[in-house]
């Protein structure tokens, strides 16, 4: 039985650490983030990782920084065989990758070297990618730059958002590992060094690229608006004032008018133009201070004085 630490943090994490487990592998402990308030009322809230390893029954570590921590001692004191990595959220420091005799190894959600950081699959639909993957590579103190051991490939869809996306690759990225763990621990596995020529990087998103701009395409704001959904969501303002844009759509129009102008108004939806004589049709929006809505809902209530002409900035 092959002694493990398992560091993640994110709902993504939560099927892999539940995998380890039912197959067997003994989880010494379990290292995520602290509780982070969350929501209007700053509710201390436990990331999805120690709640899933709460149930299994598992200790958890929870460093607010990792290196130099007590937190760190007790890892290492732990003395696993292997550390699983998926979603951290910290780079792990070099006295800690170099305790496991099998390695350090990392579940992350792009096909590498594409994509290294901490919002791969946000920036592969913000750029219109058509497809994605999981790698499982070994770590080391360069950001998601070490040997890869195996990949697995799937479609990006029209329709797939950042939320759809992470349930895919992270039942991907369970099913990848547990196929290449056998391997890793038998030292039978492939490495591939990565082509550093290839690179691209997926920084955490910035609040600059949550905002629209109403001048792009369709095509490149729908994208935006998809990548962006359920979190951190893209945002437009209109009267001074922000509107979160969760769900639209590109649309056909006949019209050549200015940028986030207003151009047609439905009884269940609204156009606003964007460049290249394109639109996108906005179907949930939330105004500033209100909850998600559908956009009948907000043309029904808030947004009843929405005319043609009206421009979002």
């Amino acid at each position: 039985m092959t002694n493990i630490v398992f560091m993640g943090t994110p709902a993504f994490s939560a099927p892999i650490l539940r995998m380890l487990v039912e197959e067997g592998y003994n989880v010494l402990a379990v290292v995520t983030q602290p509780d982070r308030p969350v929501g209007r009322k700053k509710v201390l809230t436990a990331p999805p990782v120690k709640e899933e390893a709460l149930k299994l029954g598992l200790p958890v570590i929870q460093p607010t920084k990792l290196k130099g921590s007590e937190e760190l001692k007790e890892i290492i004191a732990l003395n696993p065989e292997l550390i699983v990595t998926a979603a951290f959220g910290q780079l792990l420091p070099k006295e800690l990758l170099d305790v496991p005799a099998l390695g350090s190894i990392n579940v992350h959600a792009s096909l590498l070297p594409a994509y290294r950081g901490g919002a791969p699959i946000h920036q592969a639909i913000m750029d219109g990618q058509d497809k994605t993957g999981v790698t499982i590579m070994y770590m080391e103190e360069k950001l998601d730059a070490g040997d890869i051991i195996s990949q697995s490939e799937i479609p990006i869809g029209h329709s797939d958002d950042t939320g759809i996306l992470f349930d895919k690759l992270s039942a991907v990225g369970s099913d990848l590992l547990k196929e290449t763990l056998p391997s890793i621990i038998s030292k039978t596995n492939k490495r591939v060094i990565q082509d550093e020529s290839q690179v691209t990087f997926a920084k955490n998103i910035s609040r600059e690229q949550e905002r629209i701009d109403w001048n792009k395409s369709a095509l490149a704001i729908h994208n935006q608006i998809r990548g962006l959904h359920p979190w951190p969501v893209a945002y437009t303002t209109l009267d001074e004032q922000s509107v979160k844009v969760w769900k639209a759509d590109t649309i056909q129009v006949n019209t050549k008018e200015q940028p986030g102008k207003v151009v047609q108004i439905e009884s269940d939806y609204f156009v606003v133009q964007t460049g290249f004589e394109e639109a996108i049709r906005i179907n949930e929006l939330q105004p500033a201070g209100k909850k998600k809505m559908s956009a009948v809902d907000y043309l029904r209530g808030v947004g009843s004085k929405l005319r043609i002409g009206d421009t979002f900035e």
